[in-house]
């Protein structure tokens, strides 16, 4: 017996790309960006700036830890996924989701510029998890670990470009 799958055939497992934009600003927050797509080529423009635009929404209120995030975002065959984790409480990943183009979740249509914040409480599948791991130590080693914290050390604290997964 075969477990049903929602996208269809069986999935193999492949290493994906990871691309690291420049950081940016959102909503007062520093963001160091990550994007994830299978052969590593740049996400189309129209298709981040929708992402960006939509991200100041998934970020949480200010309260007095460094105001930092990181996102993913992650172009699949099906569609694409915002993640963003902020640094909240001082030492805590707060996390919010967002989709596009994928009916399934909520998403309006196919489109890949009409994003919907997802209610479902996913953190991330096994291409979007690698930045977690970085993004932790790199959280200690420049913001929890010294007397003093360095937030401009930790956002020039990168998860190398190549492959992933």
């Amino acid at each position: 017996m075969s477990a049903t799958r929602l996208y269809g055939p069986a999935m193999a497992f492949h290493r994906k790309q990871l691309r690291v934009p420049a950081p940016a600003v959102a909503a007062g927050r520093h963001v160091k960006r990550y994007h994830v797509n299978l052969d590593g080529s740049e996400i189309d423009q129209t298709r981040q700036e929708a992402a960006y635009a939509f991200l100041p929404g998934l970020l949480p209120r200010p309260d007095g830890t460094p105001a930092a995030t990181f996102t993913v975002l992650h172009e699949t065959a099906n569609g694409i996924f915002l993640n963003a984790y902020s640094w909240y409480w001082d030492n805590v990943l707060y996390c919010r989701t967002a989709a596009a183009g994928i009916p399934f979740l909520g998403c309006p249509d196919e489109d890949y510029t009409h994003w919907v914040e997802l209610a479902e409480p996913l953190i991330g599948c096994v291409w979007e998890l690698p930045p977690i791991e970085h993004e932790r130590s790199a959280w200690i080693r420049h913001v929890l670990r010294p007397d003093e914290p360095d937030l401009g050390a930790y956002l020039a604290d990168l998860l190398p470009e190549g492959p992933i997964g």
